[in-house]
């Protein structure tokens, strides 16, 4: 039993010791693309973003959003075109992991606890 402890004791203590690699930074500029399910379709969505801007083309529409930097892994997106209440809501955006092709991230409208993760392919560096 206490061999069974301190074998649990120690995957527990390497698993927290465990970072995910995160260069941020590396995916503040450049053109990316976002998959999703909706309703079952699988769609598409590519985004061009520079440090304070961020321009969407989904579904033939285009939006344009506002980028503020948190920290270096976290960042505030607001429509700067709303056509709705919903639009005038601000996203949290915050990146969990990157590779060299994209990254997985964690968002939801501001002040709200409900999250959804995604994960963006770099299509082109800046």
């Amino acid at each position: 039993m206490k061999k069974l402890i301190l074998l649990l004791l120690m995957v527990f203590s390497v698993y927290s010791c465990y970072n995910p690699e995160k260069n941020c930074k590396d995916f503040h500029t450049g053109t990316f693309k976002f998959e999703t399910y909706i309703n079952g379709e699988l769609v598409t969505s590519t985004f061009i973003r520079n440090d304070s801007i961020e321009i969407e083309e989904f579904q033939g529409e285009i939006d344009t959003s506002s980028v503020r930097w948190v920290n270096d892994c976290e960042y505030i997106l607001r429509n700067l075109n709303p056509d709705n209440m919903a639009e005038e809501k601000a996203i949290e955006m915050r990146i969990l992991t990157t590779n060299k092709n994209g990254y997985t991230f964690e968002y939801g409208v501001v002040g709200d606890p409900q999250k959804s993760r995604g994960s963006v392919t770099r299509v082109e560096k800046d």
